[in-house]
């Protein structure tokens, strides 16, 4: 096994190993001379990666391997995209504790709704198009003789004992059930590979335990040979989990984050990290990343990194014209552009990241709305903003102090934009 380390030479550009290895998407690997014969060899090997369905959709930190899946198939390569019907009813072990069984028929459901998530983001046409697959079509057919027999007896137990994950949990506990998690994946290998000739996989780096035991379960049935590789975890650069904001996980599903949120999730990363998640997500090419980390070093305050970064995610997961309408909201809300040019959805999805207040019945005035709406802390206060000039509705300065709003200024009929300043906001809608 190797692990890729900064002793490595310098990548070229005309290689997709190297490439990989520049943008640091190769954390470890079953071998780098067997990992470039696979890629960069000329010609079109099969591949897979997996997505438990333990949630009801996908979240940023899905993306470091979508995005990778995508990459090895615009080289040319053969993804096939494993959704976990049958693994997710299991759940791969946690340190901290035993997972909960969801029902079936909700795994069921979340298959779906992941396997509609992953469509967009390769291509199922060409010479090497892409193939979804569900492991519970041959899980869900073996018996508990034949799992125990033709898979079972190929794992030592001290091997499955010495994962680290497992060693953690044998002190409170952890049941057959994830003890026996990388048996199922292995066998996903194996099946994969019998199947549809699969010569690689890879995953996430905390996967590579379950992944070498996949390899070694492949030369085990006397297949192969099978080769993988994983991603690093991405992680913040305080080092805390990649994904999670005040309000929960960024998910990849519209109805859960909205287009808006998930572009400013981009749009607010750290300078420290920018550079780094350019290089992991962005179909840029290595001269193209060059060249804007170099023009975002001379104008950091224009922060032309992250918004090229937000811009081509928000693309590929929710498409163009949610982009261009997130990108609009952004610069309507701090009053360079046209708030009427919002879609009603749109709109309501940015005023409620920034803090949305209903009104019920009649509209108080502009210092009341103030009020409520958190940006003063209190009508003095309002009436004072207001008087300095600094007082917006809909983008529009407010000067009166006893200034007042009516059902015309409604927004789609139910909101209002309020502004106090240039950067502090919040939104007002009408309702029941």
């Amino acid at each position: 096994m190797t692990v890729t380390d900064s002793s490595l030479p310098p990548p070229t550009r005309d290689s997709l190993t190297d490439d990989l290895l520049w943008r640091g998407l190769i954390q470890d690997s079953t071998g780098l001379d067997e990992l470039r014969e696979l890629l960069d060899g000329g010609e079109t090997t099969t591949y897979y990666v997996g997505f438990d369905p333990t949630a009801q959709s996908l979240h940023v930190g899905s993306l470091m391997q979508v995005t990778t899946a995508r990459r090895l198939q615009l080289a040319g390569h053969r993804p096939l995209l494993l959704v976990g019907g049958a693994t997710g009813q299991i759940g791969d072990p946690k340190e901290s504790a035993e997972r909960t069984l969801n029902p079936p028929e909700v795994i069921a459901g979340w298959v779906e709704r992941i396997r509609d998530q992953l469509a967009p983001f390769v291509s199922y046409t060409g010479d090497n198009a892409a193939q979804l697959v569900n492991n519970l079509d041959w899980t869900g057919e073996m018996s508990v003789v034949e799992f125990l027999r033709d898979v079972g007896k190929h794992f030592p137990v001290n091997k499955m004992l010495a994962r680290e994950v497992v060693r953690a949990r044998l002190e409170t506990g952890i049941s057959f059930t994830e003890f026996s998690y990388q048996l199922l994946q292995a066998n996903d290998f194996f099946e994969l590979h019998r199947r549809y000739g699969c010569q690689l996989q890879f995953g996430g780096s905390d996967q590579w335990g379950n992944i070498t035991a996949g390899v070694d379960y492949v030369r085990r049935r006397g297949a192969g040979p099978v080769q993988a590789f994983t991603t690093p975890l991405v992680t913040k650069a305080d080092g805390t989990k990649f994904g999670k904001t005040e309000g929960g996980a960024v998910w990849l599903d519209p109805t859960l984050t909205s287009p808006y949120a998930f572009y400013q999730f981009w749009l607010n990363v750290d300078d420290r990290e920018v550079d780094r998640y350019l290089r992991y997500f962005s179909f840029r090419s290595r001269d193209e990343l060059e060249e804007l980390a170099k023009a975002t070093a001379e104008r950091p305050a224009a922060r032309l990194a992250q918004r090229a970064l937000a811009e081509e995610l928000t693309t590929l997961v929710h498409g163009a014209e949610e982009t261009r309408q997130a990108v609009a909201a952004s610069q309507a809300l701090f009053g360079r552009g046209s708030l009427d040019d919002l879609a009603p959805e749109t709109l309501r999805a940015a005023l409620t990241e920034a803090g949305l207040v209903r009104i019920p019945g009649e509209l108080p005035d502009v210092a009341g709305l103030l009020r409520d709406s958190g940006l003063v802390t209190g009508l003095k206060e309002a009436r004072r903003v207001i008087a300095e000039g600094g007082a917006y509705v809909n983008n529009n300065r407010v000067t009166e102090v006893d200034a007042t709003v009516s059902v015309d200024d409604l927004l789609h009929g139910r909101y209002l934009v309020l502004r106090r300043g240039k950067r502090s906001f919040a939104g007002v809608e009408l309702g029941e």
